[in-house]
């Protein structure tokens, strides 16, 4: 599975009273992971979207193994888990890069759009991005 590196340090806004970076900006370094993934095969969430899909989120999970800190340099690694005509996985491992120590793994599951909301067959609709998704999944895609 292709695999790609974002890295980045905690930002003090980012931690709470406990000085522990909270939960929610998981969400953040996921979607940074997932552009950054995207951005890796030659495609754009701009161009995506000026396309006239979107890729709202329906589910996600994060499950939590030890603290990230203030100042901490993060690595968040993203890669493609699923591919099908209507719904796309990504899934991360976040780690405190300089010991390799894991912190977080975490999915996001996503719904190929219109801008209305509704529905839409990637393959149809934008097949040069399912091609080049499809392409790095192999069989584990699903026509």
């Amino acid at each position: 599975m292709k695999q790609i590196e974002t890295k980045f340090n905690v930002r003090y806004s980012e931690t709470d009273q406990m000085k522990i970076v909270h939960h929610s900006n998981y969400t953040i370094w996921f979607e940074s992971g997932r552009s950054d993934f995207l951005k890796s095969v030659g495609i754009s969430v701009s161009y995506i979207e000026n396309e006239g899909i979107l890729l709202p989120l329906y589910e996600m999970n994060c499950k939590f193994k030890k603290p990230a800190r203030f100042e901490d340099e993060i690595l968040v690694l993203t890669g493609l888990k699923r591919l099908s005509c209507a719904r796309v996985i990504f899934t991360y491992k976040v780690f405190q890069a300089n010991t390799n120590v894991l912190l977080a793994t975490g999915e996001t599951m996503h719904a190929w759009t219109n801008k209305s909301f509704e529905p839409v067959n990637a393959m149809k609709k934008i097949p040069e991005v399912y091609d080049i998704l499809a392409g790095l999944l192999g069989a584990n895609s699903e026509q």
